[in-house]
């Protein structure tokens, strides 16, 4: 990417100023950093999800809510919105999409961050075969990571192609390239190889209409789940490390959302991105951004050289 791209562009305030975003799972993690990201660049972004100060998922969570979100995406000089929302239930987002028009007459981007499934793994998941999954376990998986999906897309793209310049961004877990390996259990894999097909669909039905179907993946997110899976912060994630040495590889939520950001803002998008996946730090490159410590992580290069090619190297290396 270009230098002049890189300054016009990137982090401007204001360079969404009259767009709109849904975010659906900002609840935390990459969604929330997302939500906050394009707030940041100006965008009115509504956020959804099931946790709110009244009423917790199954997730169990009560310490990351929507509120909190659209009240960070406000601070940082966006417009956020809450809206609680069950995306498993076509009818309240079909409320959702008919809000945003009627508030709105508008939808520019459409991020599909929906999962929430991983209380579900360390006991169903990992470790196990297919058919020790319990079934009903397996299943959730994949209506929480597939079928979300696809009923979000199915009932907001008709709002969507109406814009100038439709994006639709699938957040997942892992690229093309790197999950072509199997992803330890048929049922995650086959939740986090979905969105990459959706992307790459949709980027074959929106591309009439000037728009930009991308799957993206974050690497060894430092989430706010993952952190305190580990008993740390933000301030103090790299005491983690003693307990799971790739962790020195992770990075911020912000780091996607940074790229995302960028993304979005990129006239050129479709020509780079349409039907394709990506990874937060192959965007990163692209579009001249770092996380919060100024680093530019590149967590699946590094697992896939070292890890799996057994290369020599170590997580400094791919920072």
């Amino acid at each position: 990417m270009d230098k002049d791209f890189n300054t016009q562009h990137v982090g401007r305030v204001g360079s969404l100023a009259g767009r709109t975003a849904l975010v659906a799972g900002a609840t935390r993690g990459a969604g929330r950093a997302l939500a906050v990201e394009l707030g940041r660049a100006g965008a009115t972004v509504y956020v959804t999800g099931r946790t709110t100060r009244e009423r917790a998922s199954e997730v169990g969570r009560t310490t990351e809510t929507i509120d909190e979100t659209a009240e960070l995406v406000t601070a940082v000089g966006g417009t956020g919105i809450a809206v609680p929302t069950d995306h498993l239930d076509a009818d309240q987002v079909r409320v959702l999409v008919e809000r945003i028009d009627c508030e709105q007459g508008r939808l520019d981007i459409l991020v599909n961050d929906l999962w929430g499934g991983e209380h579900l793994l360390v006991d169903s998941v990992f470790g196990k075969k297919s058919w020790e999954t319990p079934l009903a376990d397996g299943l959730r998986i994949l209506e929480l990571g597939v079928r979300s999906h696809v009923i979000t897309a199915a009932l907001a793209l008709p709002l969507l192609i109406r814009s100038d310049a439709p994006l639709h961004v699938e957040v997942t877990d892992g690229t093309a390239v790197s999950n072509r390996r199997y992803r330890e259990n048929l049922y995650y894999d086959l939740a986090k190889n979905a969105p990459i097909r959706i992307a790459f669909g949709l980027g074959e039905e929106l591309a009439e209409y000037g728009g930009t179907a991308v799957a993206v993946t974050p690497g060894f997110l430092r989430s706010e789940q993952m952190l305190s899976h580990f008993g740390v912060t933000e301030e103090n994630w790299r005491d983690a490390v003693a307990q799971e040495p790739d962790f020195a590889i992770a990075e911020s939520p912000y780091y996607l959302a940074r790229a995302v950001a960028a993304l979005a803002t990129d006239p050129g998008r479709a020509a780079r991105w349409n039907g394709k996946s990506a990874s937060s730090a192959e965007l990163a490159r692209t579009y001249g951004v770092r996380d919060v410590d100024g680093s530019r992580p590149d967590a699946w290069g590094y697992f896939e050289d070292v890890r799996y090619g057994g290369k020599d190297g170590s997580p400094d290396d791919y920072r």
